[in-house]
């Protein structure tokens, strides 16, 4: 029995099975994630490694290539691409599709973790992250005040805004573009470094061997007891300037002021975030996997407005840029064509049959079919409501309105045929559409 048989049959049941999948359909709807394209979680994972200061064919050398050579056993790899630069190195490892994403994680860092004996000591720990298409930010917002230097707007930031911003619903992650930590940077003088018989090398081990805190026991009394410890003395400019670095052939006590320029800067100077000409600082808002991409942005800035007035005076908080007005635009653009393509489907079938009660059937059929495609197959697979997935839906609406009118017109020429005397027109019959003789 077809589901066309049983809906003339139990016209009851019919109507309260449309009834359901409507309310199922407006449910899963409201539930829906909203975004441009569908997730899609590529099968390759990236291994960052920093090494301060080295320069990139240092890089290349002692870092990019044995790590490249410790995963080019791994199964299922199609591609290994690589980037050294000044202090970073960057490898990519592709996976074959179809290659399961943690597994193949896995496996790139039990090969990092056999090679790590390798890098150089002052080298960081080799960073190992699945690359996905939701790792960039969905919201940009700048964080600016006149008269504050970077180091001071950091600060700043890193302390009062960017854990409030990672606590909003649907957030994976926020980061600091731009981002200014102080350090303690030294520029030494060569023409002074040769003229005292010193290298970098003895700089260098100087502040290593000198610049430490550790512990240094307990004092233990008979109704108190108290940890001490050994404080390093260098917390300023002018007190590393003070630290001793070599002595001269006289005895003189070589120091580093002597033979450097000492200054608290950015650790990292060679970064900068503007906007519209002037220093500022961005925040970047990743959402997480399968979140709603208007209402983790729209949260977001709400709660920047929420923040705006415990915010020093002079401080501003803008949005830079926003993908949620592209996708909340795009998304709108194709309900707006969804309604034009039913409301044409519904006037086109009345143009051709010239009958309202032909064409309540697909009036009433074309919303009840949209609600269930967001409650089967869009709710039960996790497709989210995008560019994509609404897309068939206008070539069905063109679909429906073909079959709507086809059915209509069957349905039409078998009644009239009927009441005239003659045999119901069927679709197997051949010629003319009749069969038998008057």
């Amino acid at each position: 029995m077809q589901l066309s048989d049983l809906s003339v049959r139990r016209p009851v049941f019919a109507a309260v099975l449309a009834i359901l999948l409507a309310i199922i359909g407006v449910v899963g709807f409201l539930s829906l994630s909203v975004r441009e394209y569908p997730d899609t979680d590529p099968p390759v994972v990236s291994v960052e490694t920093a090494y301060t200061g080295a320069a990139a064919s240092v890089i290349e050398a002692r870092i990019t290539q044995p790590i490249e050579e410790a995963l080019s056993g791994i199964e299922g790899i199609e591609t290994i691409t690589s980037r050294s630069r000044d202090g970073v190195s960057d490898v990519s490892i592709e996976f074959r599709a179809g290659r399961d994403i943690d597994s193949a994680a896995n496996d790139v860092r039990d090969r990092i973790g056999s090679v790590a004996e390798d890098l150089p000591e002052e080298a960081l720990a080799p960073e190992v992250r699945k690359v996905d298409a939701d790792s960039s930010p969905i919201l940009f917002l700048v964080i600016s005040r006149p008269g504050w230097s970077r180091l001071e707007l950091s600060d700043y930031v890193d302390r009062n805004l960017v854990d409030r911003f990672s606590t909003i619903d649907g957030v994976a992650r926020v980061f600091v573009g731009g981002e200014a930590r102080p350090s303690m940077r030294i520029w030494l003088d060569a023409t002074k470094l040769a003229a005292f018989g010193l290298t970098p090398a003895n700089i260098e081990t100087a502040l290593r061997s000198q610049n430490v805190e550790l512990p240094a026991g307990r004092l233990e009394a008979q109704q108190q007891n108290r940890t001490l410890r050994v404080e390093r003395p260098f917390g300023s400019p002018e007190s590393f300037a003070g630290l001793v670095v070599g002595r001269g052939e006289d005895g003189y006590l070589v120091r580093l002021g002597d033979v450097a320029r000492v200054a608290v800067d950015a650790e990292n100077p060679y970064s900068a975030f503007r906007m519209n000409g002037q220093s500022a600082v961005g925040l970047g808002v990743v959402r997480q996997s399968g979140a709603n991409t208007l209402q983790v942005a729209q949260a977001a800035k709400d709660a920047a407005e929420a923040m705006k007035p415990d915010l020093p005076e002079g401080m501003t908080i803008t949005v830079g840029s926003d993908d949620s007005l592209f996708i909340g635009r795009a998304i709108d653009k194709v309900w707006q064509t969804l309604a034009e393509a039913a409301i044409l489907v519904v006037l086109v079938i009345f143009l051709f049959l010239g009958s309202w009660r032909a064409t309540l059937i697909p009036a009433v059929t074309v919303p009840i079919c949209l609600l269930g495609a967001c409650a089967v197959p869009v709710r039960c697979c996790g497709w989210p409501v995008s560019r994509s997935t609404c897309s068939p839906c206008w070539h069905w609406c063109s679909q429906l309105a073909w079959w709507s009118m086809t059915r209509s017109w069957c349905w039409r020429m078998s009644i009239t045929g009927s009441r005239r005397g003659r045999p119901r027109w069927s679709p197997r019959s051949r010629g003319r559409g009749r069969s038998g003789s008057r």
